[in-house]
């Protein structure tokens, strides 16, 4: 369960998305499902990099672009710690779908470092900034429990349905597959295949579109939720194998995909 100080945190991802905002009442390719493995780069016509700002003072480090890389078809998003002979913050990386999605499953295989004070996440947004209600599902890694994964939702910018699962091996010991299939009557997330939580029959639970998130950040204030920061010995990556999006009406897009498995 979120801790209570993160309703701060729908603050910061109520900013979250800077640009592009409203854009797109358009359907999307994407829309149609999708398979990312990187192997061709980053596709900039899929993939927004956040860059320039940050989503408040609880973010003590700056999205850049510098912090987003793609080598032998594995996205990295780094934490670089701030320069220690000039003024400057941190930096750390993020990328966003360029399209707002709605219902199905999305999944991601990913890993982590181990390091208090920070959050490794693949979530859902959608919010003011894109003239839209705060709706989000979220999957977190707070590294400094990489054992453990947190799960949760906001509906009109309140928490909701938050859970959190044991992970054996550790997120920094190898990759796992995460995710969460969304619909209409409730959300169900998944690790490495298994239905490890999933909303009550009678929650309030996300119905707009929303934008994909990747994340990697890091705080000096939100301690009792993310743990004290910790001395850094360089960059830290927070890696993602692979990310895919099924909608609602498919099935199998991939292989390996939990949507593969009889209902």
């Amino acid at each position: 369960m979120r801790h209570s100080a993160v309703p701060l945190l729908s603050l910061s991802l109520a900013l979250a998305g800077l640009a592009p905002a409203a854009q797109a009442a358009d359907p999307h390719p994407d829309a149609e499902g999708f398979f990312e493995d990187f192997s061709k780069g980053l596709d900039k016509d899929r993939w927004y990099v956040s860059d320039g700002w940050s989503n408040g003072d609880w973010q003590d480090c700056e999205w850049s672009g510098r912090a987003v890389q793609v080598r032998d078809g594995m996205l990295s998003l780094l934490h670089i710690p701030a320069p220690a002979d000039r003024a400057g913050p941190a930096l750390c990386g993020e990328v966003q779908t360029k399209a707002f999605l709605e219902y199905g499953t999305f999944e991601a295989h990913i890993r982590t470092p181990r390091q208090s004070g920070m959050n490794a996440s693949v979530f859902t947004y959608a919010g003011p900034v894109h003239k839209s209600p705060h709706d989000e599902i979220d999957i977190e890694i707070l590294t400094r429990d990489p054992g453990t994964m947190t799960m949760n939702t906001y509906v009109a910018g309140k928490p909701h349905n938050g859970g959190t699962t044991p992970t054996t091996p550790p997120f920094d010991d190898d990759f796992h597959t995460v995710g969460f299939r969304w619909a209409p009557e409730g959300i169900t997330w998944f690790l490495d295949g298994r239905e490890v939580h999933r909303t009550d029959r009678d929650s309030v639970r996300p119905s707009h579109p929303q934008k994909l998130y990747m994340s990697f950040w890091s705080t000096a204030t939100l301690t009792d939720w993310m743990g004290e920061p910790a001395p850094q010995d360089g960059i830290l990556n927070y890696q993602i194998d692979w990310v895919a999006y099924t909608p609602l009406d498919a099935s199998c897009l991939f292989e390996g995909s939990v949507t593969c498995e009889a209902p």
